[in-house]
C-alpha cells in the first residue's frame, strides 16, 4: 500500500493497458480483441472516455481461463 498527501493508506492502483499492448501481448490484432469483445469472448476492459484499457490482472486471469487443461485439449471455458 502506498499513502495519499494526508499520510492515509491508500490502494496502489494497478497499471492498466491500452488495446494495442494487449493485441500484441496476445500476438493477435486490434481488430481481433473488438470482435472477441463483441461476441463476449475478450477480456474485461475498462472505459476511459473513448478509449478501452485493460487491467493487467484482467488479461492475466483470462489467458489463464483460456489455458489448455492438459496438452491438445481444449479448456472448457465458452462451452
Amino acid at each position: 500500500m502506498s499513502t495519499d498527501i494526508q499520510g492515509t493508506p491508500s490502494p496502489v492502483l494497478e497499471p492498466l493497458l491500452g488495446i494495442d499492448a494487449v493485441a500484441e501481448y496476445l500476438g493477435v490484432s486490434v481488430t481481433t480483441i473488438y470482435d472477441w469483445r463483441v461476441a463476449g469472448k475478450g477480456p474485461c476492459a475498462v472505459r476511459v472516455g473513448r478509449h478501452l484499457k485493460f487491467a493487467l490482472s484482467d488479461v492475466a486471469a483470462w489467458v489463464a481461463a483460456h489455458r489448455e487443461t492438459q496438452p491438445g485439449r481444449a479448456p472448457d471455458v465458452g462451452r
